[in-house]
């Protein structure tokens, strides 16, 4: 049996706690009210996260696995031998357990995730289960700058994976920023494993965010739990209704927390008025066809090589290379 005490130094990026304060005071200021869905993933939002992905409504990490299980051996073959896989977003890695079972004399894993303690947990399993393959964490928000760490020996080329269509939070403008960033960390000979979920039938999409257990339910109020917690707060996060709808003219599924009364709030020193009825959106998830993402990623020096699909082509997982800089426009 792996040791899963084994201690693994990590790399610390973490945004401070001013910083979350900036972004709430900020999406709590604006006409429609936001706030940032990077902030679901506490230590007990990750936890409430994993349970959603088991729900019956919810067939994305289903699907996604039994992709991964059917193909991760044609996925390692395209990303090749000596690489530092860099994972944005790691969770609990269970998916890249079965690339790194696959892959040719991997380097180091880089595990990139906003939630400290589910990070360090995460990698000191992994590290235990491959002694082989060097397991440097990084707590980090991966939409914001951080540097790598070195592995050694170094690694050939670099490659990130982004699993489980988080992709589809992003907008368009941050989508093609974030390919961007990840085209330039990964260099010459890199590349992006990335899943998406499929555009499919409306009702599917919205029952997959409205559960019947009400599980999503808690995970999107559990923000205003840690707005309570980690910034006085005095959020009263039964007063707030889940609400997950689809917005045909943007392809997303749109998640609110909607308020059930007339209410005044506070964050530390600052206060807001919420009427009866309004809402503070909390999360998009954008769908896809392959054409469209594909489409998007060459505008990002990014070219779609391969992918793959589940039986009901429901969801996807591209591996997309980074286009020579001497070709690249």
């Amino acid at each position: 049996m792996p040791d899963d005490s084994a201690s693994v130094d990590l790399l610390d990026y973490g945004p401070p706690t001013e910083t979350f304060l900036e972004d709430v005071v900020i999406g709590l200021s604006r006409g429609a009210k936001r706030l940032p869905s990077k902030y679901f993933y506490d230590h007990r939002g990750s936890k409430l996260f994993e349970q959603i992905c088991q729900l019956d409504e919810y067939p994305v990490t289903r699907s996604e696995l039994a992709i991964m299980r059917r193909f991760a051996d044609e996925m390692a073959a395209q990303i090749g031998p000596g690489v530092m896989l860099v994972e944005y977003g790691s969770g609990s890695s269970v998916k890249t357990r079965l690339l790194l079972d696959h892959l040719e004399d991997p380097i180091a894993y880089v595990p990139v995730d906003i939630s400290r303690r589910h990070l360090q947990l995460t990698a000191e399993r992994l590290s235990a289960a491959y002694p082989d393959v060097q397991v440097l964490p990084v707590c980090a928000d991966f939409t914001s700058k951080f540097d790598l760490p070195v592995a050694d020996p170094a690694e050939t080329h670099k490659a990130v994976y982004f699993p489980g269509s988080t992709i589809g939070n992003f907008q368009a403008e941050a989508a093609v920023e974030f390919l961007r960033g990840v085209a330039r960390l990964c260099g010459r000979g890199g590349g992006l494993l990335i899943g998406i979920d499929l555009k499919k039938d409306v009702a599917e999409m919205e029952a997959a965010y409205n559960d019947r257990q009400g599980v999503t339910a808690e995970f999107n109020r559990n923000l205003l739990h840690r707005i309570n917690r980690e910034l006085d707060g005095d959020f009263q996060p039964e007063q707030f209704r889940h609400e997950a709808v689809y917005n045909d003219d943007f392809d997303r599924i749109e998640m609110h927390l909607v308020s059930e009364q007339d209410q005044e709030v506070s964050v530390g020193e600052h206060t807001f008025e919420f009427s009866e009825g309004e809402s503070i959106c909390t999360e998009y998830s954008h769908k896809y066809s392959i054409q469209e993402f594909a489409a998007l990623a060459a505008s990002t020096g990014l070219t779609l090589r391969r992918h793959w699909c589940d039986a009901d082509r429901s969801f996807a997982v591209l591996h997309l290379a980074v286009i020579d800089e001497q070709t690249t426009v």
